[in-house]
């Protein structure tokens, strides 16, 4: 009698610890975000200056008023709601400036989308003046299927679309509205 009810417990034990191990998932993820709102930002940083330097050397300074963190989300990203003046320095130590009324950079993609006034002030002396340009990250590659403004040295060309290289070596007006030749 003893061993009959030795050996119920035991197996009401097993099923019970069977089910318990079966039953359990790893949540960590949902740990992580409690007390997280998926709409909201992870964090918000305001008037922010930040210098990224290789090898000792300045590439970039970013100045803007404030940035949201979407990290938290699935496809993370980070938010300029109020704009960015970005200064960017080639190996030369030459310097480049972008200002927008809004940016947003994708991490997933390594693409960064500028919004609004767009004006970028190359060494050279060139000025791209767009509604809305794209930077590849990965590529090194600036784009853009709207109306832009493109001034060299030597002329001014309006036109719908925009490609070109980090260094604008290789840059390109797409479908070409106008052309005025500037004579020095």
């Amino acid at each position: 009698m003893i061993r009959l009810r030795y050996n119920i417990l035991l197996n009401l034990v097993t099923v019970f610890t069977v089910t318990l191990f079966f039953s359990c998932k790893n949540n960590f993820k949902e740990v992580q975000n409690i007390g997280i709102l998926s709409s909201e930002p992870l964090t918000i940083a305001e008037n922010i200056v930040t210098k990224y330097t290789d090898s000792a050397k300045l590439k970039s300074v970013l100045v803007s008023s404030k940035m949201l963190d979407f990290s938290n989300r699935e496809f993370a990203f980070y938010e300029f709601p109020e704009g960015v003046d970005l200064t960017l320095y080639d190996k030369d130590n030459n310097k480049s400036n972008v200002i927008a009324d809004y940016a947003i950079v994708y991490d997933e993609t390594d693409l960064i989308d500028l919004r609004g006034n767009v004006v970028l002030h190359t060494h050279q002396k060139d000025t791209l003046f767009a509604e809305q340009l794209f930077y590849d990250q990965k590529r090194q590659w600036l784009f853009t299927n709207k109306p832009v403004k493109f001034r060299t040295n030597n002329e001014i060309i309006d036109g719908n679309g925009f490609d070109s290289n980090m260094n604008f070596s290789n840059a390109y007006v797409l479908e070409v509205h106008g052309k005025i030749y500037i004579e020095e």
